[in-house]
């Protein structure tokens, strides 16, 4: 039996150790508190959810859609999703609690242990089936349609009743019947266990009639070696019979607990809905396009890990990048394109699994690798600067990046003067751009991003976060050439001007560029 709700043609795997590159999308990211709250307090939730979108980046259009379909059931009837869970939870924590068969080296114990186990996962599965047959034609996914059916063919009636059978028999309630031959020495060897030929008679005929011909012999109460004799021929022909019946409990509690993974996730996205539902924000299924073909259309994409943090709104942005490889974002401090880039990698990764994405609408092309580079504070062991270790980290990721992978990049290269991080800049995104990474680019480097301006190519996207006259942050990006300031002055009057509240406070705003004659120079400090 296979679940299938997670891939068309395999099992999902869960619980894989994470990468280098994955932690740093964690961090990056923030990605824990989405993975919290799509777990609501559950540990497994949190380690599937964080399995399935770390590492579990799917590439493939037909896998995100079969997820997506399989989603849309889910939402569409969350009860019945959470009971099948229930169930699945129900026969693991059977397992858990009252198998102890496993433990033992004895056959007769794992034997006993094992139809213990399986007349439990056999209350399950009848649960199953009843689940199966009471919403076959309710779900129109691929995903669930298939399990019910799977479930309705393979847990008849009769198969049930016929496993049934087998069990009462396994325990044996006319004694064991098996053969042996006599080996080297005298040893017995070759023990096969046989089936006890029943043959139905009236309780007058089992009376008079004669038995078959037999040699019989009894062994005393008190001989000990006896009956330990005894009992090991009789471990030596049910040993077959018990390992058998152990690899057949194996076999249900691992499709119970496949089962238990798979729908973890779309449990974890239901959490995840009603919470983003309850607050207002909007929440769309996106449109995946293979791998390649530089589609990126967008509309109101909001930071979702932000959106969770806060109690109003979270102002989404629109953008149309189709046919771009390269989206470079400037403008005003604090005017929100951090934020922006979080979002599209937050979109990236959730669409990748399968899931709903944090925007009104979004038609977007896969990516073969997500990637991040975020600036960094100064090393605290004194052993690298920090343009040393941002060029390390740099080049980590270039060794797993692949053509159509996607590099998010949050003022990189800042570390340095406004010359030499430029010239870096300039020539590590080149050589990207020429190996088809396709690039999102936080910078306040107004050489570098005035000098891609300059050239005027058609597959680069120039945006700039939105400052009104007054000062005023909208939090929304536009279309627009780079400036050479980021308006870190407004940031100085804020602290230091003349608003009554105001607290005086010491500090430098770091890679920000002020227009000349601003109190803090053309440069930071």
């Amino acid at each position: 039996m296979n679940a299938r709700l997670m891939h068309r043609h395999r099992d999902f795997a869960a619980g894989r150790d994470l990468q280098g590159h994955e932690r740093l999308l964690l961090q990056d990211l923030e990605l824990n508190t989405l993975f919290r709250t799509m777990a609501n307090g559950d540990e497994f939730l949190f380690d599937v959810a964080r399995t399935v979108l770390l590492s579990g980046l799917e590439n493939d259009v037909d896998t995100v859609l079969y997820r997506q379909a399989v989603l849309k059931d889910s939402l569409k009837h969350p009860t019945v999703v959470r009971t099948l869970y229930d169930l699945a939870m129900e026969a693991i924590d059977a397992k858990r609690k009252h198998w102890l068969g496993v433990f033992s080296r004895y056959p007769s114990a794992i034997l006993h242990g094992s139809i213990e186990l399986l007349q439990l996962f056999l209350g399950v599965l009848r649960k199953l089936r009843v689940v199966a047959e009471q919403q076959t034609g309710r779900f129109e996914s691929e995903g669930f349609s298939a399990f019910f059916a799977m479930l309705q063919t393979e847990l008849s009636d009769d198969y049930l009743a016929e496993i049934e059978e087998h069990l009462r028999n396994l325990k044996f309630p006319e004694g064991v019947l098996m053969s042996a031959e006599l080996g080297r020495g005298n040893q017995g060897t070759n023990y096969i266990l046989r089936k006890p030929h029943r043959r139905r008679q009236t309780w007058l005929a089992r009376l008079l009639g004669k038995g078959p011909p037999a040699y019989t012999f009894r062994i005393a109460d008190r001989d000990e070696a006896g009956h330990r004799a005894l009992s090991e021929l009789r471990d030596r022909g049910i040993d077959p019979a018990a390992n058998a019946l152990a690899q057949s409990s194996d076999h249900i509690l691992g499709f119970f607990q496949t089962l238990r993974a798979e729908l973890a996730f779309y449990l974890g996205c239901l959490n995840l809905h009603d919470r983003l539902t309850a607050k207002g924000e909007p929440l769309c299924f996106p449109k995946p396009a293979p791998a390649g073909t530089r589609r990126y259309r967008v509309s109101g994409l909001y930071d979702v890990c932000l959106a969770l943090h806060m109690e109003r709104r979270v102002v989404g942005n629109t953008v149309d990048a189709d046919g771009k490889s390269l989206v470079i974002i400037t403008g005003a401090n604090q005017g929100g394109k951090s934020s922006f880039l979080r979002g599209i990698g937050l979109a990236q990764v959730m669409m990748q699994a399968g899931m709903f994405v944090p925007a009104e609408s979004f038609d977007a092309e896969l990516c073969t690798g997500l990637f991040s580079h975020y600036k960094r504070e100064e090393d605290a062991t004194m052993k690298k600067g920090k343009l040393d270790e941002e060029l390390a980290r740099l080049s980590e990721i270039v060794d797993r990046l692949a053509p159509n992978s996607m590099l998010l990049l949050n003022e990189s290269f800042a570390a340095t003067n406004e010359r030499e991080g430029s010239e870096i800049a300039k020539q590590v995104v080149h050589a990207l751009l020429e190996q088809g990474v396709k690039i999102f680019y936080v910078t306040h480097l107004y050489e570098f991003a005035h000098g891609f301006f300059e050239r005027k190519t058609q597959d680069t996207l120039f945006l700039r976060a939105e400052r009104r006259a007054d000062g005023t942050r909208t939090f929304r990006l536009v279309e627009g050439e780079p400036e050479e300031t980021t308006y870190g002055e407004d940031l100085y009057r804020k602290i230091f001007g003349d608003e009554p509240d105001a607290t005086p406070a010491v500090g430098v705003f770091a890679g920000d560029r002020h227009p000349a004659g601003s109190p803090l120079g053309r440069r930071d400090g």
